[in-house]
């Protein structure tokens, strides 16, 4: 493993780190950042983009369906998905496992009541 891909493993472990954490309100503050402006509004491009029934679970009292990153950069498109990765400071692949692990949880804890919280 090469030094790039080590700090890329260093900051990709830290940033998983403060999403467990912090998950809701780091995302809207990376969000923010992007056109999508926050949780609500990736989670809009989600269902648009066909993943309705994966993202309707995540603010559910239900088990949270999972996504993988594939899915992530089909429903967003590229030009999302590197906003976002260079939002979080990773390599597009490691922002999209990032999303993949933590947005349903992020979702989930932004949904109390199952709405998510605006």
């Amino acid at each position: 493993m090469g030094l790039f891909d080590q700090l890329g493993a260093m900051a990709k472990g830290a940033i998983a780190e403060q999403l467990a954490a912090n998950g809701p309100a780091l995302l809207n503050s990376v969000l923010a950042k992007t056109n999508m402006g926050n949780l609500q509004g990736i989670v809009t491009q989600l269902q648009q983009g066909g993943l309705g029934s994966q993202v309707q679970s995540w603010p559910s009292n239900n088990a949270n369906m999972a996504v993988t990153p594939q899915q992530i950069q089909t429903a967003l498109g590229s030009e999302q998905v590197k906003q976002i990765a260079a939002q979080l400071g990773l390599p597009l692949d490691a922002a999209l496992k990032v999303l993949a692990e933590h947005l349903p949880t992020a979702v989930d804890q932004a949904s109390p009541n199952g709405t998510l919280q605006k």
